[in-house]
C-alpha cells in the first residue's frame, strides 16, 4: 500500500501499520501499539476502553479498504476476505422463489447448542418452514407454505469466524458468556457431504478445504477479560502463542483442544476413596478463527523481505533502530559522560517575558554539552568557544544554586583551582559544595562593536545583579541585563545606568523590587533607593524588577499597575475552558481567569460571556480528569473559595468546567428538593412521569397535592399514596408526614397511585398482600427473576385461588387463552411454592397490614413487554463500547 516518506505513522495508519509489522519482524523485543492507536486518533481514553474484537477488525478492514481506493492495491480488502451467500424464499406448493446475494467479510457462528464448527454451519444453512400463520405472500400467488434459508456461494480465501461467546438474555436482561464446549478442526471442509452449504450458483470447481492460521481466546467473563492469540504464522506445526509483549511457541495441543471450552475435571487428590470428581467451568476459550484455503496458502502465507518494503520506510525505520541504539548506548556509557547547561544573556532575553517570567532561564532550553568526565574544563572553554564563537579568554562561568525558596541563581564564578579540575570532578565539587547540578551561566562583556571584551576582576564587594523591566501599560516583562554594584553602595546610584537601559527619560521616576519567589506564593518586595545594597540583605545572581514609578492620577489605568501585582497575576493565571453540560466533549468558550478568583467573580466573568444578566444562574461542575467526564455533582453555590478549588482532581489540576444556565438561581434550587415521581392511572393504561420541586422541609403530603394537581384523577376525592419500587418490588409506603429531604429518587423509583376504595375498608378477615410478575432464572431454575409492575391486593382469609384468579385477570386485562399458561406461587425469600386452584391462599401469609416484600403471591409467566433496544453487536460485552477510528 502506497506511503509516503512526508507521512507520519501517528497520523497515517498503513504507515503506522507498515511500521508496526516492519519493527515484529526485525526486532529483537516486543514492539509498542501506542503509535497505531494514535493513527487511530485514539487518546489514552479510547486505548485502556476494551472493544469487541470483532468489530475492531470489522472497522479498521472498511477504513483500510477506503484509504486503499485509487491506488495500487484497490480491492485487497475484498480479494481476501470477501465472500457471498444467498438468501432465499422459495414456495413448496407453487413453482416461486426468492433470492437475494449478499457479501460478508466474516461469519458470526452459534456457540451454544451447537457441537462444534460443522455444526455450526449446519445450524446456519438450517432450513426455516414459513407455514400457518408465518405464511410467505409470494407476487402473484398470495400466502403460501414456503422453505427459507441461506446457502454460500463462494467463501474467501481467508474466512473469519467469528464464535457467538456472547449473547444476551431476555430473561435476565443482561449479556451472559456462553463458556460451553466447543471444538474446532485443524482443516475444515466446506465441501463435505457433497456441499451441502453450498448454493446452486457455486463454482465446484473451487476447492473449499482450509487449514487454521489463528485462534483467538477470549479469557474472563462478561464483565471483563483478556485476549491473547494462537498463532501458525507459516501453517507449520509450529503454533506461537501471542499474549501482549510475551511471545512463547506452544503445542497444538494447547492451541486447539485446550481452548475448546466446556468444563475441566480436577484430578483426585486420594484416587482411592470414591469420591465425586470436581468440575470447573473453562472461563478461556477461542472466540475468533482465522482459516486459510489451502489452494490460497501460498500466495497469502509468503515470504516479506527487505526488497518488499518501500525505501522511505526502510530508510525512517533504520533511521529509527539507529537512533534507539545510540540513545542504548548513550545509556550504557552514561556514565562515563556528563550534560552541562551553559546559559548567556541571549537566553534570558530570549525567554524572559515569553516563555518565562520569574527566574532568568528556563534551562530545558539553552545549549547543553554532552562531555567526557575526564576531559579537562579547560578544554571545555574550547569546545564552547567553537560552538558559541567566544574566545576562551574572553569566558567567565558561573555555578548556579538551588537556594532553600526553591530558586535557581548564578551563585558564584569558577576559581582558576576549580578550572584545572576535569568536568567530572568539578561537577562533584560543584554538587558537595553547593548542592548545584552542573549548570553554568556564562558571563561574557561586549563593546560597541559587539565584540568580547576582557572581564575585570571580580572582588567580594562586588554583586552581580540581573534586571527585569515591566510596563504596566503593555503588561509587559523583559530583562534588560545584568549589572556588577558595590555592596556599600545604594540604588539610587545606578538609576541612570538603569534608565538607559529601559529608554527612560533621566528625571523619570523608578521603582525597585526584589524578586524573591514564586512558589507557594509570589514574593516581591519594594527596596528602598537609599539603603545600601549590603542592608538590603541582595547578593550575586539576585533579580531586581523595575518600572516607571506611577503618577497618582494614571494607577487606576492599568490592570496591573506595579510588580507585585502583575507577578500576582502571572502566578495564578488560568485558560479556563468552558463547556456546556449538555455537550461535554465540546469546548464552548475560553475565559483567562485567575487561580485565586473567588467563586462569585468566576461566575460573574461566565455570566458576561453568556450574556446573563444574573450570575447566580450559572451552576458549574467540575471535571474528571481520570474518566475525562463531569463530576456526578455539580459545585454548590458558594461551595468551594477560589477557581483552583474547582479545578483540582485528587492531585491533577484541569482546565475544564461545565456549566449550565438555571432557570432560577442556584441559592434557591439548592433550597428545593427535586423528585422524579411515576404516576400510574388507577382506570387508564396510562403512565406518566412528572418532576416535582418544592423546598426540602416539605412533606410526601405537599408532593402528593402537587402530583394531584397535575394529574387526571379517576373520580375528585381520590386519594393519593408514594411507593418506593426497587427491581419490580414494593420496598415502602411513604407516610404523608415524612419528610422529603431524605427521599432519594437515584436508584429507587418512586410511584404515586389511587388508593383503591377496598384497601381503605379492610375487614377483619381480609389481608392486604404483595403481587408480583416472575419469570424463572435460566441458569438456576430455583431462582426467580421479577419484572413488570408490582402491586397491592386485597384477599379474605378463606378465598381460594381460583376466586383471587378471577379478579387478577380482570385487573390485569389478560385474554383466556394466555392466562390458562400462567402458574400462581407463594414465594418467600426467592423460592417459589405453587398453589392449586382449591388452595386457601391468605393462610400462607402473615397477618400484617401490608406484608413484606420478602413473602408475595407470584405470577409466573413469559416477560412480554416490549425492551429497550440493544446494540446491533449482540456480542459486544457490557463493559465495552463501539469502536471509532477517527482518521
Amino acid at each position: 500500500m502506497p506511503t509516503t516518506e512526508n507521512d507520519m505513522p501517528s497520523g497515517s495508519i498503513p504507515l503506522a501499520l507498515q511500521s508496526l509489522f516492519y519493527k515484529l519482524q526485525y526486532n529483537d523485543s516486543s514492539v509498542s501499539t501506542k503509535e497505531l492507536t494514535k493513527s487511530f486518533g485514539w487518546d489514552m481514553h479510547d486505548s485502556f476502553m476494551q472493544h469487541d474484537v470483532q468489530e475492531l477488525n470489522r472497522v479498521l478492514s472498511e477504513k483500510l479498504e477506503d484509504k486503499m481506493k485509487g491506488t495500487v492495491v484497490e480491492g485487497t480488502i475484498q480479494q481476501l476476505f470477501e465472500g457471498h451467500h444467498m438468501n432465499y424464499i422459495e414456495c413448496i406448493n407453487v413453482d416461486f422463489k426468492s433470492t437475494r446475494k449478499e457479501s460478508f467479510y466474516d461469519l458470526q457462528l452459534d456457540v451454544k447448542g451447537c457441537q462444534d464448527v460443522y455444526a455450526s454451519f449446519d445450524k446456519y444453512v438450517e432450513v426455516e418452514r414459513l407455514e400457518g400463520d408465518n405464511k410467505y405472500h409470494a407476487e402473484q400467488h398470495g400466502l403460501q407454505d414456503a422453505k427459507k434459508g441461506v446457502l454460500f456461494i463462494d467463501f474467501p480465501p481467508v474466512l473469519q469466524l467469528q464464535l457467538k461467546r456472547f449473547e444476551y438474555d431476555f430473561m435476565r436482561d443482561t449479556m451472559v458468556k456462553i463458556n460451553d464446549r466447543y471444538e474446532f478442526p485443524l482443516q475444515l471442509d466446506l465441501d463435505r457431504d457433497d456441499g451441502k452449504y453450498l448454493s446452486p450458483d457455486a463454482d465446484r470447481n473451487v476447492r473449499n478445504l482450509y487449514t487454521l492460521h489463528s485462534v483467538l481466546v477470549h479469557s474472563g467473563g462478561v464483565h471483563g477479560g483478556h485476549y491473547y492469540a494462537f498463532i501458525r504464522p507459516t501453517l507449520s506445526d509450529q503454533w506461537f502463542k501471542f499474549d501482549d509483549e510475551r511471545v512463547t511457541k506452544e503445542d497444538a495441543k494447547r492451541a486447539l483442544e485446550e481452548q475448546y471450552g466446556g468444563e475441566e475435571e480436577l484430578p483426585q487428590t486420594n484416587p482411592g476413596l470414591n469420591n465425586t470428581p470436581f468440575k470447573f467451568t473453562k472461563y478461556s476459550n477461542a472466540y475468533m478463527l482465522v482459516y486459510i484455503r489451502e489452494s490460497d496458502k501460498d500466495k497469502i502465507i509468503c515470504n516479506v523481505d527487505e526488497k518488499d518494503i518501500a525505501e522511505h520506510l526502510r530508510i525512517r525505520l533504520e533511521k529509527d533502530r539507529e537512533e534507539k541504539e545510540r540513545r542504548k548506548k548513550e545509556k550504557a556509557e552514561a556514565h562515563l559522560y556528563t550534560i552541562i547547561k551553559v546559559a548567556r544573556d541571549d537566553d534570558l532575553t530570549a525567554q524572559i517575558g515569553k516563555d518565562i517570567y520569574f527566574d532568568l532561564v528556563d534551562h530545558d532550553k539553552v545549549p547543553s554539552f554532552r562531555i567526557q568526565k575526564q576531559m579537562p574544563f579547560t578544554q571545555f572553554k574550547e569546545e564552547v568557544a567553537k560552538e558559541l564563537g567566544i574566545p576562551t579568554q574572553f569566558q567567565r562561568f558561573w555555578l548556579w544554586a538551588k537556594r532553600q525558596n526553591h530558586t535557581y541563581r548564578p551563585n558564584r564564578p569558577l576559581t582558576p583551582q576549580e578550572e584545572a579540575l576535569t568536568v567530572g570532578q568539578l561537577k562533584e565539587a560543584a554538587n558537595k559544595a553547593h548542592n548545584a547540578e552542573l549548570k553554568l551561566f556564562l558571563e561574557v562583556e561586549l563593546g560597541l562593536d559587539l565584540k568580547p571584551l576582557t572581564l575585570p576582576d571580580k572582588t567580594r564587594e562586588d554583586i552581580l545583579l540581573f534586571f527585569k523591566l515591566y510596563d504596566p501599560e503593555k503588561e509587559q516583562l523583559r530583562y534588560v541585563g545584568r549589572l556588577f554594584v558595590k555592596a556599600s553602595g545604594r540604588p539610587q546610584d545606578i538609576l541612570p545606568k538603569l534608565r538607559k537601559m529601559a529608554g527612560f527619560l533621566q528625571d523619570d521616576d523608578v521603582e525597585l523590587y526584589e524578586e524573591i519567589k514564586f512558589e507557594p506564593n509570589v514574593m516581591c518586595e519594594y527596596i528602598d533607593n537609599r539603603i545600601i545594597f549590603r542592608s538590603c540583605q541582595l547578593e550575586d545572581g539576585d533579580i531586581v524588577c523595575f518600572q516607571k514609578s506611577p503618577k497618582p492620577d494614571t494607577a487606576d489605568q492599568f490592570r496591573y499597575p506595579d510588580v507585585p501585582s502583575f507577578l500576582v497575576y502571572i502566578r495564578n493565571r488560568q485558560v479556563v475552558h468552558f463547556r456546556s453540560l449538555e455537550k461535554p466533549k465540546e469546548d464552548d468558550f475560553c475565559l483567562e481567569m485567575s487561580k485565586i478568583f473567588t467563586y462569585d467573580e468566576v461566575v460573574e466573568k461566565v455570566a458576561q460571556q453568556l450574556g446573563v444578566d444574573d450570575p447566580s444562574k450559572i451552576r458549574l461542575t467540575s471535571h474528571n480528569c481520570y474518566s475525562q467526564q463531569p463530576k456526578p455533582q455539580p459545585i454548590k453555590y458558594r461551595g468551594v473559595e477560589r477557581l483552583l478549588d474547582m479545578l483540582i482532581h485528587y492531585n491533577q489540576t484541569s482546565d475544564i468546567l461545565y456549566y449550565e444556565v438555571l432557570d432560577i438561581p442556584l441559592p434557591e434550587l439548592q433550597a428545593l428538593k427535586t423528585l422524579k415521581v411515576t404516576y400510574h392511572h388507577a382506570t387508564k393504561d396510562e403512565v406518566s412521569v412528572h418532576s416535582i420541586r418544592l423546598p426540602k422541609n416539605s412533606t410526601v403530603g405537599d408532593v402528593l397535592s402537587d402530583i394531584k394537581s397535575k394529574v387526571d384523577l379517576s373520580h375528585p376525592d381520590a386519594e393519593l399514596r408514594l411507593l418506593e419500587v426497587f427491581y419490580h418490588k414494593i420496598y415502602k409506603i411513604f407516610a404523608p408526614s415524612e419528610k422529603i429531604e431524605n427521599i432519594n429518587d437515584q436508584y429507587w423509583t418512586l410511584r404515586a397511585e389511587e388508593v383503591p376504595e377496598e384497601e381503605k375498608n379492610l375487614g377483619p378477615f381480609d389481608r392486604l398482600i404483595h403481587v408480583y410478575h416472575f419469570t424463572k432464572d435460566t441458569q438456576n431454575q430455583t431462582q426467580v427473576q421479577n419484572f413488570g409492575e408490582p402491586f397491592f391486593m386485597v384477599i379474605r382469609e378463606d378465598e381460594t385461588l381460583s376466586s383471587i384468579k378471577e379478579r387478577l385477570q380482570k385487573k390485569l386485562k389478560v385474554s383466556d387463552e394466555d392466562f390458562s399458561k400462567w402458574k400462581f406461587a407463594y414465594i418467600s425469600l426467592g423460592r417459589p411454592d405453587y398453589f392449586e386452584d382449591s388452595d386457601t391462599v391468605a393462610t400462607r401469609f402473615q397477618r400484617n397490614m401490608y406484608g413484606a416484600w420478602e413473602q408475595y403471591l407470584g405470577l409466573e409467566h413469559p416477560d412480554t413487554a416490549p425492551r429497550k433496544a440493544h446494540s446491533a453487536n449482540q456480542n459486544r460485552h457490557s463493559f465495552e463500547r463501539p469502536v471509532k477510528i477517527y482518521n
